[in-house]
């Protein structure tokens, strides 16, 4: 891409993608960064919330007030969420959701909603539902992930993400069953929320973000007012990780509970 866009207003001053854990957030976030539709991260994941600040030459909480500490952080967030464009992305999980309202209602207290403060925080927000539609194979991707240690790779099969040494893989029909109930349950608590905050989300689906990640990323530049970069300019920057091994514990826990019914 060369980086040039013409008329750039966009619909709104920034967009969350909320999601849950092996979804294509990872993609996603990359895709918008490349697309110059801002630069989002998980700013308010608990346990990068020090890293960040520490990157951002923000006071540690220590030597500031909490009050100004949070205020601090949100400057920074926005900023870094901005990525030198005129729209702001961040990316947030379910899990994460009640902490960051309890900080903005802090931050802004006697707001009725979560809604009400993440707008007075982040200005007009579009919301992005991102959900993986294949919830076992959500599942068996994070039991993965967990035992290997390895989160992401590039297309090339070079690492981008590894947390822990690896791990021989083991086959865990409960270890399954428990996170398959988890998603389900992250999954319905967003669309929940979306319901009583009165959220019309943009709807992201990861069979369709994998099949085909620029057309995506087409339909959703254009709902955020934003011009889509050309096709061939859109290069993700992640592979998909599923293999036979996946397709092996799928087929096994599946007819385990077949034979279970």
């Amino acid at each position: 891409m060369n980086g040039a866009f013409p008329e750039r207003n966009p619909a709104f001053d920034g967009y969350i993608i909320c999601g849950t854990p092996r979804t294509g957030s990872t993609l996603l976030c990359g895709l918008l960064k490349m697309a110059k539709a801002g630069a989002p991260h998980s700013f308010y994941r608990r346990q990068n919330i020090a890293e960040w600040a520490e990157s951002w030459g923000v006071p540690a909480p220590g030597t500031v007030s909490g009050a100004e500490f949070d205020t601090a952080y949100l400057q920074a967030a926005i900023r870094a969420g901005r990525g030198g464009t005129d729209i702001f992305g961040m990316r947030l999980m379910k899990e994460n959701l009640g902490e960051v309202s309890g900080i903005l209602d802090r931050m802004f207290p006697g707001l009725p909603s979560d809604k009400a403060r993440l707008e007075r925080a982040f200005g007009q927000i579009a919301y992005l539902h991102l959900s993986r539609e294949d919830k076992l194979a959500q599942a068996v991707s994070l039991i993965k992930a967990q035992q290997t240690g390895l989160w992401h790779v590039a297309p090339d099969g070079t690492e981008i993400e590894r947390v822990a040494p690896p791990q021989e893989l083991q086959y865990d029909s409960g270890r399954i069953a428990r996170e398959l109930a988890a998603l389900e349950g992250y999954d319905a608590a967003w669309n929940t929320w979306f319901a009583t905050q009165g959220i019309n989300p943009i709807r992201i689906g990861y069979q369709a973000l994998a099949a085909a990640p620029a057309a995506t990323l087409s339909t959703i530049c254009g709902k955020l007012g934003l011009p889509a970069p050309a096709l061939h300019d859109v290069k993700p920057e992640v592979a998909i990780l599923a293999d036979a091994t996946s397709l092996d514990w799928m087929r096994r826990f599946r007819a385990e509970r077949q034979a279970m019914a």
